[in-house]
Formats: structure tokens, sequence, C-alpha cells
């Protein structure tokens, strides 16, 4: 037993020496925390009426706009490089560095959340007015409790930096998980007693589980909290770098506060639908978009002297965001449904809720690609040190979807699903922008080769999405009870063959037959048209499982998606 907990021991604090070992550990975690959230969601669904959960997603609003623009905004742009830096020259200087960085940040962060949760009431008034009063009055108080959170976030998300430079990468990929955990825990064990305040106090627990997960290591490395709060050379260093990738979120949260500002003037559920499907959306754009542009950036940094390299490593990145995320996008328009009624469905979450969720998520699920291609060529700006472009572009789409937002549901009367199609829009728009100053940056991008490249994806793409959908409606009883769709014309015995989907077990078992059959004749297809994406993800599953060591440069980190509070 000693030893077993010894060598477990040594599993969670080792560091990951390979390529293959982080991003294994990585995508492990993240999808885990990611599929814990779903069923966090899931508790809440069964908890609280969609009106009621509207209100507990508005108050983490003013929290997370102070979170991502002072806490994100700096480690994930910023922290890390100056740090690893500071580390490999002088080790005492980096460690002084981790503590005054926790030092300003909980300064600035307490000044902003008094300020805040003093003025909350009004401040939410603002933002969310189509709420009542006393609507008003209670997402103010959660959100008040919800900056305790955010103040253990401040330092847990430093110490995940200090962990990631040292090569760390389990235990900040396992501190989401506790984060969850809290909030599933609490909601279940005290939500009948206390309602919403059972969330919202399992908030608090999560995010002090997801500092404590860390801290113990962090301290064993060297980490060591200070009194100073004077700024030294690596702070200084570490805002100056700091400054576009905050003003870049500010951006992002102009366009989070004016879709809770719409959904409010909507219906009171509204953004609770807004909500649900965008974190459903949002799990293959993390896995694939994020995770491709994080590990082609530093590969692209060191070719941005070598144009030819530096454009071909660009291209496949691309081409296969587009291999990954064309499918599921299409996989979500017709699964919209089935998949909202597998996480979401409860006896709460009616079936008029369902629809609603359904169609924000189809309407989501056209911009998925281009959240990719965005996240993509935004860091091979970067590579190229250029942080300027991506800004103004993300200013732009920031304009674009402010603008849609405001026309399609105050000028046109749409209901929520209109806030998705504005966003789609504006990613689109940004996609266009990026590739554009891209050719005319390096050249090469958009050549015959690239767009046969794309043909053949979407060849292979709409079979299967037409194939999906048949498999679907033939096989789905309630299509053939109220006949709808085509099959209306025909007259087939249909209780022999067809699953009642109002159980969850044949719902479940009809949407993975629909969703692997659509996968085989999307894979099919694209072996038969030669797909060289294809080919590249055969080649890299093999790599993988054939356990070939690709061996991190010390000046080399890799970081793992951040798993947002809300």
């Amino acid at each position: 037993m000693n030893e077993f907990i010894k060598n477990g021991k040594k599993f969670l604090i080792r560091p990951q020496n390979s390529v293959v070992s982080a991003a294994s550990v990585i995508m492990v975690m993240v999808v885990a925390s990611r599929i814990l959230g779903l069923i966090r969601q899931r508790v809440l669904a069964n908890y609280f009426a969609p009106d009621e959960l509207s209100l507990f997603f508005a108050a983490f609003r003013l929290p997370d706009l102070l979170f991502e623009v002072l806490v994100f905004g700096t480690f994930s742009s910023a922290f890390i490089p100056v740090f690893t830096k500071e580390f490999k020259e002088r080790k005492s200087l980096a460690w002084e560095t981790a503590g005054r960085v926790v030092n300003i940040g909980l300064l600035i962060f307490v000044v902003f959340a008094l300020l805040f949760g003093i003025f909350a009431q009004p401040i939410y008034s603002f933002m969310a007015p189509g709420f009542s009063e006393a609507e008003i009055l209670r997402i103010a108080q959660i959100a008040r409790i919800l900056f305790a959170a955010q103040g253990f976030f401040v330092v847990s998300y430093i110490l995940t930096g200090v962990l990631e430079s040292q090569r760390r990468f389990l235990i900040p990929a396992l501190a989401p998980v506790f984060y969850n955990l809290g909030i599933v825990v609490l909601t279940v064990l005290l939500s009948p007693s206390l309602g919403l305040l059972a969330p919202t106090l399992g908030v608090v627990l999560g995010a002090l589980a997801h500092f404590l997960t860390q801290l113990p290591l962090a301290h064993k490395l060297g980490f060591k909290f200070v009194w100073g709060i004077r700024p030294d050379e690596g702070t200084k260093k570490i805002g100056k770098l700091a400054l576009p990738r905050v003003i870049d979120l500010s951006f992002d949260q102009i366009g989070k506060t004016a879709e809770l500002f719409l959904a409010s003037l909507i219906s009171t559920a509204s953004y609770t639908y807004f909500t649900f499907a965008n974190i459903l959306q949002v799990l293959p754009v993390t896995l694939f978009g994020t995770s491709l542009a994080k590990a082609s950036l530093p590969l692209l940094s060191r070719q941005g002297d070598d144009p030819i390299s530096f454009r071909k490593t660009l291209l496949t990145a691309i081409s296969q965001s587009i291999f990954l995320t064309v499918p599921i996008s299409i996989a979500l328009i017709v699964l919209r449904i089935p998949a909202v009624r597998l996480v979401y469905g409860t006896r709460i979450f009616d079936w008029a809720s369902t629809v609603q969720t359904g169609m924000v998520l189809s309407t989501f699920a056209l911009g998925i690609t281009f959240q990719t291609l965005v996240a993509i060529l935004g860091r091979a700006f970067f590579a190229l040190h250029d942080t300027k472009t991506p800004v103004f572009v993300s200013f732009v789409g920031l304009f674009l979807l402010v603008v849609g937002d405001f026309l399609l549901v105050i000028y046109f009367g749409l209901p929520v699903w209109a806030l998705a199609a504005s966003f789609s829009f504006s990613v689109f728009i940004e996609t266009i922008l990026l590739f554009y100053l891209m050719e005319r940056r390096i050249g090469g991008i958009l050549t015959k080769g690239t767009f046969i490249r794309f043909f053949k994806i979407l060849l292979a793409s709409v079979p299967s999405g037409l194939t999906m959908y048949f498999i679907l409606k033939f096989f789905d009883r309630s299509v053939w009870i109220k006949r709808i769709s085509f099959v209306s014309a025909i007259n087939l015995p249909f209780e022999r063959f067809v699953l009642d989907t109002r159980y969850t077990l044949n719902l479940l078992i009809l949407t993975f037959i629909v969703a692997a059959v659509g996968m085989a004749i999307y894979f099919g297809i694209s072996y038969l048209a030669k797909s060289e994406e294809l080919v590249l993800l055969f080649s890299t599953v093999r790599r993988i499982f054939q356990r070939k060591k690709v061996i991190v440069s010390s000046k080399e980190t890799i970081s793992t998606p951040i798993d947002e509070p809300s």
C-alpha cells in the first residue's frame, strides 16, 4: 500500500518531458473537466427552472468580466514567458516576481470587486434591463458571493502558470475537475433548502478546491507568498506584454454584456438557453481550435523567418481544423435536439426549452469552424510578432456582433437564436479578414490547391449530414406518429423498426448510431477523395499509440486551455 501511494504521488508531481505525454495529459483532463462541466449543467437543470438559472448565469457577468480581463488576460499571454525566462536565469527572482504578481493582482481585484459589489444592483439594472427589480436584487446578491470565488482564482491561475512553466501539467489540468465537483456536490446536497444559494456557494467551494489542489506542489517547487507590492522588472514586463491581450478580452466582454442585455429583453429564460447552447458548442472549439492553435504557435514562432515552412505549417493547421470541425458542426445541426435532451433534458427543462436551446445550438454550430480558424490565424500573427492585426480584427468582429445583436433582436424582434446567429456571422467576417490580411502578409494561402482541399472536405460533409438526417428521422417513432418530414408519404409498419425516443436509452442508441454512420461516411468519402487531412490524422494517431517521444526543449512550454469559472 505504501509503495502504491508513493508511486501515485510520483505520478501526480513528476514533470511531463515530452510533447506527446504532456498533450495526452492535457487532452484527457480537459475532456474530463468538460464532461464534468456538462454534468454540472445537467444537475443545475434538474434542480432549477430556466427562469431561475438565468439569474444565476447573469450573476457571473460582473465577476467574469473582472476575472477575464485582469487574470486571464495576464495569465494567457504574459506570465508564463516572463516567469520561464527569469526562472532559467535566476530562480529566486522568478519566485519573487510570482509572489508580487499575486499581491498586485489581489490588490487590484479587491478594489474593483468592492466597487462592483457596492454598485452591483444599479450596474445589473443597466446590464439586464429585462429582469424585474426583485430579480436584479437577487442577481446582485449572488454576484457579491461569486466575487469571493474569483478572488481564489486570482491566486490559483498564477499557480497554474508556475506549474506549467515547470512542465507539471497534470495537477493544473486536474484543478478544474475539483471546481466542477464543488458546484455539483453542494447543488445536490443543499439546493432543496438553500435554492440558488447552493450552487453559488458551490462555486466558492470549487474555486477554493481549484486553489488548494495546486498550492502544495507549487510550494514544493519553490513558490511562496511575499509582502511586497512594488512592481519589479518582471511584473512590469508582464504588464506590458499583457496589455494587447487585455484590450482584446475587454472587447469580448462588451460583446458578452450585450448578449446578456438583449437576452433579458427577449425573456427571463432566454439567457439560460443561450448559455446552455454555448457550453455545448465550445467543446469542439476548445478541443480542436484551441489545441491546434496552441500546438502550432511554438513551431510557427520558430519559422517566422522562413516563409515557406511557416506557410506550410499554417496551412496544415488550418486544413486540419476545418477537416475536424466541419463534420462536428453538421452533426450538431442535425442532432441538436437529441444533444440538448441528453445533456439537459430533465423534468423541469421541458420540450419548449429543449427546442429553444436546440435552435441556439444549431445557429452556434454554423460558426464553430470559423472560431477555430480565428484562433489559429490570430496566433499565426502573434508568431510574426504582430499583435495589432488580431486586435483590430477582433474590434471589427465586436462591432458587427453588437450591431447584429441589436438589429436582429430589437429591430426584427427575433428570439434568442438571433444572438448566436450574429455571433457566427461576426466570426465568419473575422475569419475572412484574417485570411485576407495573412495572404497579403506571406502569400500562398488562398491558392487553387487550398480550395481543392476545402472542396474535398465539403464533398464528404454534405452526404454525411444528409444521411444522418435521414436515419434520425426514419428511425424516430415520434416522426412517424406525427406524420412529419419525408416519412409522411411512406406507408410502412414502422412500429417494427423504430425507436421510441421518449426513453433516454433509446435516444442515446439512436444518437450514437446516427453519429457513427455519419462519421463512417465522412471518413469513407475522404478516403476515396484521397484527403491529405485524413492521412495526417491517421498518421498522428498511429504515432501516439506507438509512443514516439518528442522531447520538449527547455524553452518550450505548453499551456492547458482554461476551464472558465462560468
